[in-house]
């Protein structure tokens, strides 16, 4: 393929074909959800093992299932009648979590392995698996001020323990259903995926959840300062979650890139402290900063190379983090008044 060509759409399901969505009670999983019966399709099956009063969004008019994906039982019943399977189910958070419960981490492989069987045995057309940016190589980011990294980074392999290194499986597991018998495989390295709806307390939410929370916690308490975990000088990228179910969709359906592993992330690179500094000003406050050298901060540095995806998508995340943060702050902000006065959210049910 020359630079200059795009990749080639494939048959969209029918409005009434049925998708189902797993981990569908979690944040991305609850955002795809929506973002299918917003585009009019009429028979979504939405699957989590926590009990559905539990999870982040209920879309109405979509059928939910209370079930655990990592057993196979469960998985053969999940894909009956599918014609699409997206598979967002995983025991992950932030940093905190996949540094501290690797064998949680590592234990999702059975979801991913159980899946991708019972949709093969169930004729099911096109499986979706949502990988991670925690899959690369951790030895090239060990520098703030790191290089993007590019898809065929990940090998050699030397991904994060725990959860980097079963994505990384997982990964090869849907490239060999396609390879061997057939199925046609999607496979998207998320790259810091924030927004509404989402985690925001209770030790498994992400950097820009945390750091909006902690902001709002100090205006509330009136005592200005933060804790930030690590020095402050790490670096990220974060992706919008409107972003992410565009790319999911996009990504499923490019025949050009079945089987093919392919960053879903923005370039757009900020530190830690620069983070904090963008929610400060959106919180209107001006706080006083503590490092925490001993809590969790993950690699010193990680970048979406987005080469591929605009050389085959023409199409790139492009929410600018400071639109996205206000969104994502002006949501929390309500959860924490609600929690205040006594009302559920999403950080109470778990």
């Amino acid at each position: 393929m020359t630079t200059n060509e795009k990749t080639t759409k494939s048959a969209m399901p029918k409005k009434n074909d049925l998708i189902l969505v797993g981990g569908a009670g979690g944040f991305i999983g609850g955002a795809l959800v929506r973002y299918f019966h917003d585009k009019g399709f009429t028979r979504i099956r939405a699957v989590d093992k926590k009990p559905l009063p539990h999870w982040y969004q209920c879309t109405p008019g979509v059928e939910g299932l209370c079930m655990d994906l990592s057993d196979e039982a469960n998985c053969r019943v999940a894909v009956r009648d599918a014609v699409e399977v997206y598979n967002l189910a995983a025991d992950m958070g932030g940093m905190g979590f996949i540094e501290r419960f690797r064998i949680e981490c590592l234990r999702s492989i059975l979801i991913n392995t159980h899946l991708i069987e019972a949709a093969y045995r169930a004729g099911v057309q096109r499986y979706f698996f949502s990988s991670s940016a925690c899959a690369y190589n951790v030895k090239l980011q060990d520098d703030p001020n790191c290089r993007a990294l590019k898809e065929s980074d990940a090998y050699p392999a030397f991904s994060e323990r725990g959860y980097g290194w079963e994505k990384l499986l997982s990964e090869m597991f849907c490239q060999e259903y396609w390879a061997e018998r057939g199925l046609r495989t999607a496979i998207a390295r998320f790259h810091n995926v924030y927004g509404p709806w989402g985690t925001w307390d209770g030790g498994r939410e992400k950097a820009p959840a945390a750091i909006c929370r902690k902001v709002i916690e100090a205006k509330n308490s009136g005592q200005k300062k933060i804790v930030i975990w690590g020095d402050g000088k790490q670096t990220r990228s974060f992706m919008y979650i409107d972003d992410c179910t565009k790319g999911i969709d996009m990504i499923m359906h490019s025949d050009q890139l079945i089987a093919t592993p392919i960053n879903l992330g923005t370039s757009e690179l900020v530190s830690i402290n620069d983070l904090v500094s963008i929610v400060e000003n959106i919180g209107g406050i001006k706080l006083k900063r503590k490092y925490d050298l001993d809590a969790p901060r993950g690699v010193a540095g990680r970048n979406s190379d987005n080469t591929f995806i605009k050389q085959m998508l023409d199409w790139e995340p492009d929410t600018p983090l400071r639109k996205g943060l206000k969104v994502t702050y002006n949501w929390i902000a309500q959860q924490y008044e609600a929690r205040k006065a006594g009302l559920n959210t999403v950080r109470d049910i778990f």
